[in-house]
């Protein structure tokens, strides 16, 4: 009889303060000052994973390294116990300061500052061993971790997404790395740069020759995905949304497409319910607090259900999906790491 997992996913990674800034005229030049109408502050990095999954109601959980600082606390205070996000696998470290990303959000996208330093502590420290669990979502790097192998052979789908190459050398031996994942979720830049063609669909079909599922983000226009065990291809349009921060809507979208595959959705019902999470999150200040909850997409589905839309009726599958209870409101990013959780 097989044991039952611990957890639905488990993630590690590195835990960001992001501090994003929205609505500026034009990006800051040298000697110049720009202010922003808008101002979020959030836990960031694999944080918008792990707060996008548990809003799913996955239980998910994180290992990863948190600074004795006053950053670290609001990252810690916002995962554990306002989110909760498993954090029995992390670490406070006193001296190691914790990574901060400004982002600053301009004409539908998002452009970037970080600053960190190397973690004092590696992921198969903290995973010796892993705890069992569904799913692993993971970064495609050269070599696996030894507690990816292990939650692999434990039975684990693994997915996985990479992220920009600082070399912008885009070696197609990624496509050698990607034995053994189940899922790869890039964006449609780094597809297609990897893979040296000049569509996502075209980036699509090629990386599905080196993995079972392939789902290609193309930002505010949906994604493309396709299934070599089904031959399926599943094209999905975007949503019209108001956007405010795109910051993380990547991370939230592959949330969406996990929680559809651990419950046995079709493609098509996985991509389009990862495309919605991804939408409504784009409407919100930062990647982690702006994931939805079931409560929010009910209200969308509420709210569009009756439109006379074609492209909108394809969201029907929610009315069999949509959990009977309203979920509990979700919170957002705010302008400061000052307040603390009232209870």
């Amino acid at each position: 009889m097989t044991e039952p997992a611990d957890f639905d996913v488990l993630l590690s990674g590195t835990v960001f303060l992001d501090i994003i800034f929205t609505g500026l005229p034009r990006p800051p030049a040298a000697g110049t000052e720009v202010w922003a109408e808008g101002l979020g502050s959030c836990p960031g990095g694999i944080a918008n994973l792990a707060v996008a999954l548990r809003r799913l109601e996955l239980r998910t959980a994180l290992a990863a390294a948190f600074g004795e600082d006053a950053y670290g606390d609001f990252c810690w205070d916002v995962l554990a116990d306002q989110e909760g996000v498993d954090l029995s696998y992390c670490r406070r470290f006193y001296g190691w300061h914790s990574p901060v990303t400004v982002s600053m959000a301009m004409d539908r996208d998002r452009s970037m500052v970080t600053h960190g330093h190397q973690a004092p502590i590696t992921a198969d420290d903290l995973l010796k061993p892993p705890p069992k669990t569904k799913a692993c979502f993971v970064h495609v790097e050269p070599e696996p971790d030894e507690w990816v192998r292990t939650a692999k052979r434990n039975g684990a789908l693994l997915f996985a997404d990479i992220g920009w190459d600082r070399t912008e050398a885009w070696a197609p031996e990624l496509l050698k790395r990607l034995d053994g994942y189940d899922v790869f979720l890039p964006n449609h830049a780094e597809a297609q740069l990897y893979t040296r063609t000049d569509t996502p669909e075209k980036a699509a079909k090629q990386l599905a020759e080196h993995v079972p599922v392939v789902v290609v983000t193309r930002g505010g226009g949906g994604a493309v995905a396709v299934d070599q065990t089904t031959n399926e291809v599943v094209d999905v349009p975007g949503l019209n949304v108001a956007q405010l921060d795109a910051t993380g809507a990547g991370d939230v979208f592959g949330a969406g497409f996990v929680m559809g595959t651990l419950a046995g959705w079709p493609l098509e019902h996985r991509v389009r319910f990862a495309n919605l999470c991804a939408a409504l999150s784009v409407q919100h200040f930062g990647g982690s607090l702006s994931a939805p909850g079931w409560g929010d997409i009910a209200v969308w589905w509420r709210t569009v259900s009756r439109r006379q839309d074609d492209e909108l009726a394809k969201y029907g599958f929610l009315d069999d999906v949509l959990p009977h209870h309203a979920g509990v409101e979700v919170r957002r990013a705010s302008p400061t790491i000052g307040l603390r959780i009232l209870r």
